[in-house]
């Protein structure tokens, strides 16, 4: 590098040299005379004045060794800016690589952290739906105790049975009351007899039904089988039918034996004169529902008995919860009468407590003669 610039300072001075030669011809030619004469014929003129035609260019190494120096230095210089600027741009591509490595592996943890929680979620939810589902399946399969039952809407006699498991005979019984009493086969039934006499007694509203419950030693006998007399009720209008006709009213009597079998009496309710029977009771209907009244007179069971003892009797069930089958039921033909206003007492209280009729199910019906 050196030589290739010594080489252009020669060549620089050269052309300047000749570019001087061809403007100044004359002062050149003495100067060529000058050379051509002994160096002592020029040496007293020495100390004359001449004008200076052309004054030679005189290089001074201590001047040329710097410029020669920079002018080596510049490709140094250069290759030094370049080698930096390399550095510079590998450093730049290396701290961008660093960036999108640290991104990715941002994006790569959230990802992961992403799908960490949403399969914590799923497992959630599934344990969650499992656990709904057995909660469902042993609701499903649990015992059912429910209580509560009314004549209508969800709670009433198309769905006693699945209110609780011991009501089941409410559904799928084949013995079921009350029923329409028709085509009866007519027979001369015995009479049934009634050992009734005054008896203390209490009543509640219940919120089915206003209940009388009569003191002990009141019985019936049929055939062999003798009933003590339990509890009377009423419903309206009449559950049970006498060749699809039904009456207003109807008062249930209810009859166990020793051995538990029960037996219930009939005894339909049409409007007409006051019952006395009837009377007595409304006169002490508590104040509220369940509460328990025990009045301190007493009532003579046998006054709720029609004068005519003809009847129906069939194999049945209680009409209400729990539906138990194996009741006999004995309906008298006649009907007793209650005056209008102890009909619409009672409608107001329950303008409706009856079972629709049941299936007969080839059930034999007899009939008095």
């Amino acid at each position: 590098m050196r030589n290739l610039i010594a080489l252009f300072a020669c060549c620089w001075i050269a052309t300047s040299v000749a570019t001087s030669a061809s403007a100044n011809e004359p002062a050149a030619a003495k100067l060529a005379a000058s050379v051509s004469k002994p160096a002592s014929a020029s040496l007293p003129a020495a100390s004359a004045k001449k004008p200076e035609l052309f004054k030679p260019i005189a290089i001074k190494p201590a001047a040329a060794a710097p410029a020669a120096a920079a002018a080596a230095a510049a490709p140094a210089a250069s290759a030094k800016s370049e080698e930096e600027a390399e550095v510079e741009l590998s450093e730049k591509i290396a701290r961008r690589l660093a960036e999108l490595r640290e991104r990715q592996q941002t994006r790569a943890s959230a990802a992961v952290h992403a799908k960490k929680v949403a399969d914590a979620r799923r497992r959630d939810e599934e344990r969650a739906a499992a656990t709904a589902a057995a909660a469902a399946a042993a609701l499903a399969n649990a015992p059912r105790r429910g209580t509560s039952w009314s004549y209508e809407g969800e709670l009433g006699p198309a769905n006693w049975s699945k209110i609780n498991d011991n009501w089941a005979a409410c559904g799928r019984g084949n013995r079921q009351s009350p029923i329409d009493l028709r085509d009866g086969l007519k027979v001369n039934l015995e009479q049934v007899g009634f050992d009734y006499h005054p008896s203390s007694f209490n009543e509640v509203n219940n919120g089915h039904t206003i209940q009388v419950t009569v003191g002990g030693g009141n019985f019936i006998t049929v055939g062999n089988q003798t009933y003590e007399l339990q509890e009377f009720h009423f419903h309206r209008p009449s559950e049970e039918r006498i060749n699809g006709k039904g009456t207003e009213m109807v008062m249930h009597m209810v009859h166990k034996s020793y051995d538990g079998k029960i037996a219930v009496v009939a005894v339909l309710l049409e409007r007409g004169q006051a019952h006395n029977l009837m009377q007595t009771v409304w006169d002490y209907i508590p104040l509220e529902k369940n509460e328990v009244v025990s009045p301190s007179i007493v009532i003579n069971p046998i006054d709720a008995l029609p004068e005519k003892r003809e009847y129906y009797t069939y194999m049945g069930s209680l009409t209400e919860p729990p539906c138990t089958e194996g009741v006999l039921w004995i309906v008298f033909k006649q009907p007793r009468q209650a005056s209008p206003a102890q009909m619409a007492l009672f409608a107001r209280l329950y303008p409706l407590n009856a079972r629709p009729v049941q299936a007969t199910a080839g059930r034999m019906i007899k009939e008095s003669n």
